[in-house]
């Protein structure tokens, strides 16, 4: 073994030694505690409230990142215990939710569609941490975890809120769980509003909009949540068939490309 593989470890026990970033790990945890907490609020039946939970740690899994961007404290430490948090918070503790809530019933059905989002949410939180150095920052590929969770979480406020029984259009519950395990591991695109445009200066409409967007959320807090989360899931898909004919002609002019390179090096 060379000097440089034996090394490796004993760099990295160096800089475990020095110690982590706190700020940061510790949104971290309050996100992964949220996430426990919703599952002991469902293990007791309160099911709005572990609804609620997970919205607490979608919030907090987007600002762990932030503060450490902020502060200067970004570690692979720091990744890697995201991605340990957002598997629990948004994969096990929605799964367990859904089953509890709405699957229970389908019997093996409904619990290997809990399974399904949970395997899901670790592929495509696997294959985020593999192509984080190498997608477009500005795009997600699939539909991202959290916000997979959060549909979850907005479907169970949604009946509650109009005092509907989890056992209402069961089938329709199941579809929305094998749905959101595809779009998580698809190939769709989503806007990940880490665009640094968003927060330059915008012309006087978008700040209106947004007002507005506000006050109608506000009026309508839980069907709003739903119905704005259910349009960022179906993002993906509607822009994949829009852009379709696009991506088409893109394949078409590279591949004729590709043909006269190729006549060109035979002659």
């Amino acid at each position: 073994m060379s000097d440089e593989t034996m090394s490796a470890p004993i760099e990295k026990k160096e800089n475990m030694k020095r110690g982590i970033y706190i700020l940061p790990n510790l949104v971290t945890a309050a996100s992964l505690f949220a996430g426990f907490y919703s599952m002991v609020s469902t293990l007791n039946g309160n099911y709005s409230t572990a609804a609620i939970w997970i919205f607490i740690s979608a919030v907090c899994d987007g600002l762990d990142g932030k503060v450490a961007r902020l502060t200067g404290t970004t570690s692979k430490f720091g990744v890697e215990f995201d991605s340990l948090a957002d598997l629990v918070a948004f994969g096990v503790t929605p799964g367990l939710l859904m089953y509890a809530w709405a699957l229970r019933p389908f019997g093996r059905l409904g619990w290997l569609a809990a399974f399904l989002f949970l395997v899901c949410g670790a592929l495509r939180l696997a294959r985020f941490n593999v192509q984080v150095d190498t997608v477009e920052s500005k795009r997600f590929v699939g539909l991202p975890i959290p916000a997979a969770a959060s549909m979850v979480a907005s479907t169970v406020l949604l009946f509650n809120h109009f005092g509907w029984p989890s056992s209402f259009k069961k089938l329709a519950i199941l579809g929305l769980i094998y749905l959101l395990a595809f779009l998580m591991v698809s190939n769709f695109r989503y806007y990940s509003f880490k665009d640094p445009a968003l927060i330059k200066r915008q012309p006087f409409g978008f700040l209106l909009l947004a007002v507005v967007l506000l006050i109608v959320i506000a009026a309508e807090p839980v069907l709003m949540t739903f119905a704005v989360l259910l349009m960022y899931t179906l993002s993906g898909p509607i822009d994949f068939v829009f852009t379709w004919p696009r991506r088409r002609r893109l394949e078409k002019a590279v591949h004729k490309g590709r043909e006269a390179l190729n006549r060109e090096g035979d002659v």
